[in-house]
């Protein structure tokens, strides 16, 4: 009796520029993305990264015409989470992903909530954005730490500067990030934070705050937590002003007041300050 094939990923001389091994694993795991709205329905940053969206983007009035429309551009969009809402609220969001089957699933939704003219789904890496010619987009989010999925810095700003191109002046960038130092509340956290911070004195493909985890069954998925100073710093470096910042609690659920090991993570609401503008 023949056996059904097993999904594998393609081979890695096909992974793009900045994509671990593990996240290229999970790009091409149909099942991620057939479970993944249940799988995160109860995480509460996502109803808090929601909330700060409706007050950056509370709503348009459009004639559903691309040329009156507020575009905004929603990096490592999965199966349209906040791209749903946005495009409920009257604007065209166009959805990039690197998994075919995300972008799937999101279109599946928007057809069935009749919202297909609202929203278009781009296959791409997110540190190769040059399909997107320059101002073309009104604004931009980048949410659930999708940034800190990105291996390498100069691929994670090399996709700020790609976005900082594609946005309009003075177009708003919603973005947020885990914090490094949230660590040291994980058991033997501290412990990670001195490993990693003394494999970046020795080995140069790593950055302290570069992390490697087990994720839904994955191997060797990849996360880089930032600093505070480090977003910061790469933003401004990649023509982003921070026009506001927001420390997150510990388990995403709210606005924090602390700071250090106390925040679990950034939001942040960028204004495009760049050399097009």
């Amino acid at each position: 009796m023949n056996q059904p094939p097993k999904t594998t990923r393609p081979p890695d001389w096909r992974r793009p520029i900045g994509v671990s091994a593990g996240t290229w694993s999970y790009v091409n795991e149909r099942t991620i993305a057939d479970h993944y709205d249940s799988f995160v329905a109860d995480t509460p940053l996502c109803a808090l990264d929601q909330a700060v969206l409706k007050e950056v983007f509370p709503g348009t009035i459009s004639d559903d015409s691309r040329e009156s429309m507020t575009s905004i551009v929603d990096l490592g969009c999965g199966s349209g989470r906040v791209a749903m809402e946005l495009a409920h609220r009257g604007y065209r969001v166009v959805g990039v992903d690197l998994s075919q089957r995300m972008l799937e699933v999101m279109m599946a939704k928007a057809s069935q909530q009749q919202l297909q003219e609202r929203i278009h789904a781009v296959r791409a890496n997110l540190v190769q954005l040059d399909c997107f010619a320059d101002q073309s987009i009104d604004h931009a989010v980048c949410l659930f730490s999708t940034l800190g999925m990105i291996q390498g810095r100069e691929n994670r700003q090399q996709m700020l500067r790609h976005v900082a191109r594609v946005v309009r002046p003075q177009g708003r960038f919603v973005l947020h990030v885990h914090n490094r130092w949230s660590a040291l509340v994980e058991p033997a956290g501290w412990r990670s934070l001195v490993r990693s911070w003394v494999k970046s004195r020795w080995q140069s493909d790593h950055e302290f705050g570069d992390s490697v985890y087990q994720y839904r069954g994955l191997e060797k998925m990849f996360m880089h937590r930032f600093s505070r100073r480090e977003l910061i710093a790469n933003l401004q470096a990649t023509q982003w002003g921070v026009a506001e910042f927001h420390s997150l609690s510990i388990d995403g659920a709210s606005i924090a007041t602390g700071s250090g090991s106390r925040v679990g993570g950034f939001i942040v609401v960028a204004e495009n300050h760049s050399a097009h503008a």
